[in-house]
């Protein structure tokens, strides 16, 4: 089938809503600016179902790159460090909580100069450590007799250490310069912070109070001997004989006009750490095992609670942009970490079906959100959709692993909402349109929509209630039409659209959402779903993914480096984002194409250990080059949930666990390559109890833990 082209992106476009349910991609809601960005002239004159147009919105400022800090994390709170350790106050260095700059400027002087950095490093996921020295005055030689180490958490909490290896008793003067601007996240990313505010002296510390009511303060431990509110120094007279140290502790409070904050910046405390198990990974290949702690401890600390419902949890997008309301991609991330347990799931669940859309309008049961940038070649699309197909496949696949039943009960009717929604969109055309009522058709929107009337036909049989049949059928019309009316012929053995709109017209551009086609998704008896492709497409998909124009040695690019557009740090034209490259594994694997998923699964990991086992959500989709090393992209989340947890299930796709806890089973389907050698996974959990399976050198899988009564399969 020839292609042709569909028009420029600047084409009216929107949310099919017939009012704004969320901000714009373009626009930074406080606290929390979004990955993603498109110009104004994508909605211009695009108007919503009831007359409301959407409201203008000009390209955010370029976010300040974090790739080269050291970023401490406990939500809300939130320490953002360069590797030497001062907090200069420039770009969005400082310590932060609930999306607000608590300390912009921490400055150590001792003598009257600033220790040499020697070190900065992680040591935790919210605490980094940073190693300087001093040459003594009127000590012989060059070598320093000072050594400082510094200590800081994400909540701000600072341990300032003086070791003297001098042969003298020294009486030094220290001091710390310290300030803040007290500005929201979002005008630090946008590059319009405020000026530092005035200081005054509080206790054994500074106090800066903004015209909002809001204030920071920090206090130390020792109280200083000086406190200079006009210049913001505090500054003490440090003693030590050779040998001694002298330790100085801070500690940073930030509080709102109404109602006091918690140190961390929060009124309800951290979220437990259990509601995530502790997986762990060994065998042949280190690696894996140190992928895997880290990125579950970037989940751990990506947990925040719903303000108006605190007992509900779920994961940011990422650090340190992307700090808001729960998303589409919280929800991906916590379908991905389903080995973990399924309470974020369920929690995640819970707090996107309190923002499902009621009534008996055409969009009643669809999940608002906002629209994200969906590459050179397509209008944005609306995330909102991809939540409402997610909704039921999330809840489907964590019944298979052992959701409880009340939750299941408590969460079905918001399914079958999305569900009802999703029948009434293809009702007619037998495609989901994305993001507006007039297009276009997205491949990777059809992909979700298929999906999710297979799993949710599985969820609605298997509890019980009616509706599964239609939505068998409804599936069953939309994988016959998109494989004649998607596959697009060629010399090469062809490849799927990805787009298409209701006049026929179809873009052709390839790249990492054709991933999304191969994610079928889990039904009952360890079965996978069937795919909107036939066998000879799917092999001819994983061909294309393994191919060098997509697959860039370090992981899937977004789109092909051929193909018209291509920009290897463009979000989605050609940067390899992590969950792109997970959902490509766990499917390719999924599929029986082995030799692809390895090769992606090894560059992904590969990657990994460039950034210390603690993936970004994205990088540049350079080719990777004997002795290269990947591209940091300047704004990249990191952590960021859909990495992390995109991390746990490409490594588990190497055991291929498929649970049936409502059939009472679990099998295993293994690489038979074991493309990382040996490799034994535990701490995982199946039907609320620990799961472990080890594969062997000949690919051969072995369940060595798994709840009582559960039939086992290899």
């Amino acid at each position: 089938m020839a292609s042709s082209p569909v028009p420029a992106p600047g084409r009216p476009s929107g949310p099919p809503t017939a009012r704004p349910s969320a901000a714009p991609t373009g626009s930074y809601a406080p606290g929390h600016p979004p990955s993603g960005s498109y110009s104004s002239g994508h909605l211009s004159g695009y108007t919503l179902g009831a007359g409301l147009a959407l409201p203008r919105s000009a390209r955010p400022a370029e976010l300040p790159s974090v790739h080269g800090a050291l970023l401490c994390v406990a939500l809300p709170a939130l320490a953002v460090c360069a590797e030497h350790g001062q907090l200069t106050g420039e770009g969005p260095e400082g310590v932060y909580a609930a999306g607000r700059r608590l300390l912009s400027r921490c400055v150590l002087r001792v003598a009257g100069r600033e220790p040499v950095a020697l070190q900065g490093r992680m040591v935790g996921v919210d605490k980094a450590v940073f190693l300087g020295a001093l040459r003594v005055p009127g000590e012989p030689g060059p070598d320093p007799g000072l050594a400082v180490e510094r200590t800081r958490s994400a909540d701000g909490t600072e341990r300032i250490t003086l070791r003297s290896a001098a042969t003298r008793t020294l009486r030094i003067p220290v001091e710390i310069a310290l300030g803040t601007d007290l500005a929201d996240l979002g005008a630090v990313a946008s590059g319009r912070p405020s000026p530092e505010l005035p200081a005054s002296v509080h206790g054994t510390g500074l106090r800066w109070t903004g015209s909002d009511g809001r204030s920071a303060a920090v206090t130390a431990d020792p109280p200083p001997t000086d406190s200079l509110a006009a210049a913001g120094v505090l500054r003490w007279e440090a003693e030590l004989a050779p040998g001694a140290v002298f330790t100085i502790h801070l500690r940073v409070r930030g509080e709102s006009a109404a109602r006091p904050a918690a140190p961390h910046g929060g009124g309800t405390g951290r979220p437990g750490g259990h509601l995530l198990s502790d997986a762990r990974a060994e065998g042949d290949d280190a690696r894996p095992g140190e992928l895997l702690r880290w990125s579950v401890e970037d989940l751990r600390t990506l947990l925040q609670r719903d303000p108006a419902h605190p007992a509900d949890v779920h994961l940011a997008a990422g650090v340190p942009w992307r700090c808001g309301p729960v998303t589409a991609e919280a929800l991906w991330a916590a379908r991905m970490a389903l080995p973990l347990g399924t309470r974020l799931a369920a929690t995640t669940l819970r707090a996107l079906g309190r923002t499902q859309l009621s009534g008996g309008g055409p969009e009643s049961g669809r999940i608002p959100g906002p629209l994200r940038d969906a590459g050179p070649h397509l209008p944005p699309r609306c995330t909102g959709v991809e939540a409402t197909l997610a909704f039921p496949v999330v809840l489907a696949e964590a019944r298979r692993w052992g959701l409880p039943p009340a939750d299941l009960d408590e969460l079905l009717p918001v399914a079958e909402r999305c569900l009802d929604w999703l029948r009434r969109a293809i009702a007619g055309s037998c495609f989901v349109p994305d993001p507006g009522p007039a297009g276009p058709w997205r491949a990777e929107t059809q992909a979700h929509a298929h999906r999710a009337a297979l799993l949710g036909a599985d969820l609605l049989d298997g509890c019980g209630r009616p509706g599964g049949d239609a939505l068998r059928d409804g599936a069953r019309t939309l994988r016959e039409r998109f494989r004649r009316e998607f596959w697009l012929e060629d010399r090469a053995g062809g490849r799927p659209a990805v787009a298409r709109t209701p006049d026929g017209r179809t873009r052709a551009e390839l790249g990492g959402w054709a991933a999304h086609l191969l994610d079928t998704g889990l039904l009952g008896g360890g079965r996978y779903a069937p795919g909107l492709l036939d066998k000879t497409q799917t092999e001819q998909v994983a061909r294309l993914l393994g191919t060098p124009a997509l697959d860039s040695g370090w992981g899937l690019r977004g789109l092909g480096v051929k193909e018209p557009g291509y920009n290897p740090f463009g979000h989605r034209s050609g940067a390899v984002r992590v969950h792109e490259t997970a959902v490509a594994v766990a499917g390719l694997a999924a599929a029986g194409q082995e030799r692809e998923a390895a090769s992606l699964l090894r560059g992904l990991l590969d990657a990994a250990e460039t950034f210390a086992h603690r993936l970004p959500e994205m990088y540049a989709g350079e080719q990777r080059t004997a002795g290269g090393r990947p591209v940091p992209h300047p704004a990249a989340c990191r952590p960021a949930a859909a990495a992390a947890a995109g991390a746990v299930h490409s490594l588990l796709a190497l055991a291929g666990i498929r649970p049936d806890v409502p059939g009472g089973s679990v099998s295993v389907h293994p690489l038979p390559s074991a493309p990382l050698g040996a490799i034994r996974l535990s701490g995982l959990v199946v039907a609320g109890e620990p799961f472990a399976v080890r594969v062997g050198r000949l690919g051969l899988g072995m369940v060595e833990e798994a709840a009582e009564g559960l039939q086992l399969g290899v």
